[in-house]
């Protein structure tokens, strides 16, 4: 299974990164490929390309902000998670997309 992931949040100073680490370690431990885009302090980064949503199995949004760049997974079904929800439980929901 192949997931492409983008997390924002307010600040964009830890809860984004966190989110992303906790997909990321989750992911590993489920065998699942992984990539998470991340959009903080320091702007977008680990940039996710219109190719990567195409090829993806499921995207996932963990935003409390506007996520830039929309229009890359547009006409997709991205599925919303909440930040607290991804930070504290990310590999159960990750077992539920098996």
């Amino acid at each position: 299974m192949k997931i492409v992931a983008i997390t924002a949040c307010h600040t964009g100073i830890a809860h984004c990164y966190m989110a992303a680490d906790r997909l990321i370690h989750a992911a590993q431990s489920l065998s699942i490929q992984i990539k998470v885009e991340t959009q903080g302090a320091m702007g977008i980064e680990n940039k996710l390309s219109k190719r990567e949503f195409d090829s993806a199995d499921h995207i996932l949004l963990v935003a409390e902000i506007f996520i830039s760049e929309s229009e890359r997974y547009e006409g997709k079904n991205p599925i919303s998670l909440s930040m607290q929800d991804v930070i504290n439980n990310a590999t159960d929901l990750l077992k539920k997309l098996k």
